[in-house]
């Protein structure tokens, strides 16, 4: 099915990733294919926090439309295969408690706000909630906040940009083994690939990126006078 997430027009027209599925591998073939079955009923997520779950997600992903990559679908089943990424910190719970905890926690923010659970909020309530978590400094109902925003994307974008739909958006060209790729270089395309629709210029982003960034650092701590006079006269000292 050729598609891309949400209504606004395909930077990539025409484009499918899947079309040049015949030059895949056949466990690479059914491993991708499979995402684009119709999303299996949850296992790790019970009825009660799919709705959180799922309005979570979409709005860390900006899903406010359709079609929608099934990015809770996903991160359910790595989930509920208890398939973490390798590595856990050691102030935090397993990933899998770590998300329980996450929903609930969510859950019982937006009751104590406005009086309704979390996927019961406005879009911007839900993104003013999101936000709380991410800018606060120590506990976040047993776990460190500042950990949590970080797991949420992590899991968020690893299934976003794990589904064909979102290789469409982004014109990518899909497994390179076996066939690989011999057109290398800025502005060269393979003769499978689609030339880009409109082409913003990605400067201004990264001058917004680079205030940001500069805006969230620490101010430079000044040299102490007293240790900056005896820090020379230690080394005049050796120098004699």
């Amino acid at each position: 099915m050729r598609a891309t997430p949400g209504s606004a027009p395909p930077r990539f027209p025409g484009y499918d990733v899947t079309d040049q599925s015949h030059t895949w591998d056949e466990v690479t073939k059914g491993v991708v294919l499979g995402r684009l079955d119709p999303p299996a009923t949850m296992q790790f997520f019970s009825p009660e926090e799919v709705p959180t779950a799922r309005a979570l997600v979409n709005r860390l992903l900006a899903q406010d439309e359709e079609p929608r990559v099934p990015a809770v679908e996903l991160i359910d089943a790595k989930l509920a295969a208890r398939q973490g990424d390798g590595y856990r910190h050691r102030d935090m719970p397993e990933d899998w408690e770590a998300w329980r905890r996450s929903v609930a926690g969510l859950d019982a923010d937006g009751r104590r706000a406005s009086g309704r659970p979390f996927w019961d909020l406005s879009r911007q309530e839900q993104k003013n909630g999101i936000e709380h978590v991410r800018g606060l400094d120590g506990d976040w109902y047993g776990m460190p906040s500042e950990r949590v925003f970080p797991l949420w994307l992590r899991y968020a974008c690893e299934a976003f940009y794990a589904h064909p739909w979102a290789w469409n958006e982004i014109g990518f060209g899909g497994p390179a083994y076996p066939r690989g790729y011999k057109n290398l270089g800025i502005g060269r395309r393979e003769p499978w690939e689609v030339a880009e629709a409109y082409e913003p210029d990605p400067i201004p982003w990264v001058e917004r990126a680079e205030a940001a960034r500069r805006r969230h650092e620490p101010e430079p701590t000044p040299p102490d006078d007293d240790q900056s006079s005896t820090t020379g006269r230690s080394a005049d000292d050796h120098r004699r």
